[in-house]
């Protein structure tokens, strides 16, 4: 209860809980959340306890050579012997027995007959990497490009295979890349979160939630997703206008219940993520409109995005809306492709051309007109952009023109933030079914962004369950920096360390 003469709120064990509290002191989502514009927010860097997780930046490992990453996520597992691995010796034995028997997920490879792609594969810009027919758009941003041909994962089925990809684990339950780097290098954006989800408005992808959670993390470095069409942020707002006075006296008595309720319970973190999460859309009444608005972006842009084109417009706004969120200073941006017809689009088992030709018409404008326009805005020295499905295709066929799931070898590229330009790295055999030559597990990458970003994998931490736990799981999986996707090295950064520990931050 409030006592008028000490202006405390008494919170006792037998009083409210905390859904109560919640309950009962709530203006709506967008009211209760403007109580914290009324406190003051804690200088950066400020030392916090374990019991008050945050967005406050925080000083990086070494001197990073990228500041964010805008994730394209590509649901499905993209071919790469169709798209970026040519493979000279499958199109010559194509419609032949392959001499060794591949893993297979689903009916229909048991012949094991090699399909030669049915695209066309030709050296492209001025680094003469070699690239298929199929995606003009990357071809002609070839050379801004760093492509990793010796990826591989450990799982066949979609659901482990994307989980792996964000978490370096095949099961749920572990932070994702994006909610460990919201904890270690929290915000450069006071009023917006650190880590935004751009899904199709249609639907969700092949697994959902699973691709943003953050696991034993606070809740407050999960991923928020935005809307590309209509409110970009639901509920932020008020249902009723209320008086500016009238709301200014509301808000002053909601702002001293929300700290005297945190000093009534100061090791609930569940409570104090709650409350923060209502602070930050406070902020974000503020600001979160006026980023998200393209109204005034020029017409060039807006068809450099293929806003302009109906079949495209919807996955360019939200590549559009990524620009707009790392400009501002959102640090880990993740946009997924169309949810329909499929909700993994380069899923190719039926068709392989037909298949690939109908996902890539949608997506491929766009995603050039990000980099293109990243660059030009001066930007891709400092954000990275990666381009990554979960595994990728059997070189045999399955059901005559259609390929399997292929956990053994794939393909990803990666732009800006540091990595060579116009670089192709690590090989597979002569069919494109395993990587051979100098293989990279999905740690080894995790590592390798994380590095870019000032952190170091091994240093990084989070005691769970009586174990500091670190993103890629070292040393169990001997994730290392590849730096040979690298251009320049990095050097050690002044300051205190990152976070360590039971959620302790610097």
């Amino acid at each position: 209860m409030w006592d008028k003469k000490t202006d405390t709120f008494h919170c006792r064990e037998d009083s409210w809980s905390r859904r109560e509290f919640l309950h009962r002191s709530g203006l709506g989502f967008g009211g209760m959340a403007l109580a914290h514009l009324l406190q003051a927010e804690p200088a950066a860097g400020n030392s916090s306890s374990s019991s008050s997780p945050n967005l406050l930046p925080r000083q990086p490992h070494i001197r990073p050579q990228a500041r964010a990453v805008i994730q394209l996520m590509q649901n499905g597992g993209p071919s790469q012997m169709d798209l970026f691995d040519p493979k000279p010796e499958l199109q010559k034995r194509s419609g032949k027995r392959h001499a060794q028997k591949v893993e297979t997920f689903q009916p229909g490879s048991e012949a094991n007959l090699l399909l030669g792609s049915p695209f066309e594969f030709a050296p492209r810009g001025q680094s003469g990497i070699e690239l298929s027919n199929a995606i003009p758009h990357t071809a002609s941003m070839v050379d801004d490009l760093c492509f990793v041909r010796s990826m591989h994962t450990e799982h066949n089925n979609h659901t482990e295979a994307l989980v792996m990809l964000q978490t370096c684990k095949i099961f749920p339950g572990r932070p994702t890349l994006g909610a460990w780097i919201s904890y270690a290098l929290g915000t450069e954006n006071r009023n917006l979160p650190s880590y935004i989800v751009l899904r199709d408005p249609e639907g969700y992808g092949t697994s959902a939630a699973l691709l943003w959670e953050n696991g034993w993390l606070p809740s407050l470095y999960r991923g928020t997703e935005f809307s590309s069409r209509g409110s970009a942020v639901l509920d932020l707002h008020p249902a009723r206008p209320v008086a500016s006075q009238s709301r200014r006296d509301q808000l002053d008595f909601l702002a001293k219940l929300n700290q005297q309720h945190r000093t009534g319970y100061p090791h609930n973190s569940d409570l104090e993520t709650r409350i923060r999460n209502y602070e930050l859309a406070a902020r974000m009444q503020l600001a979160a409109g006026e980023v998200l608005d393209h109204s005034g972006e020029s017409a060039a842009t807006k068809q450099l995005y293929g806003l302009d084109i109906p079949a495209i417009s919807s996955y360019g706004t939200r590549l559009l809306m990524a620009r707009r969120l790392v400009e501002a200073g959102v640090r880990f941006v993740q946009v997924f492709p169309p949810a329909k017809p499929s909700t993994q689009p380069w899923d190719s088992h039926r068709n392989t051309r037909d298949e690939i030709e109908s996902i890539a018409a949608r997506t491929e404008l766009p995603v050039e007109g990000l980099v293109r326009d990243l660059r030009s805005r001066g930007l891709l020295d400092s954000v990275i952009v990666m381009w990554c499905g979960e595994f990728g295709r059997l070189p045999v066929s399955q059901n005559g023109l259609g390929r399997d799931h292929n956990r053994n070898a794939f393909t990803l590229w990666l732009a800006g933030g540091g990595f060579k330009a116009g670089y192709a790295h690590g090989a597979t055999d002569e069919f494109g079914y395993k990587a051979v030559k100098d293989r990279v597990s999905v740690p080894d990458l995790q590592a390798t962004v994380l590095h870019q970003l000032g952190v170091d994998h091994r240093k990084l931490s989070y005691l769970h369950h009586g174990r500091d736990e670190t993103p890629t799981d070292y040393p169990v999986t001997g994730a290392k920096v590849v730096r040979e996707l690298l251009d320049r090295p990095s050097a050690p950064a002044p300051g205190p360390p990152l976070p360590t520990g039971s959620g302790a931050s610097s």
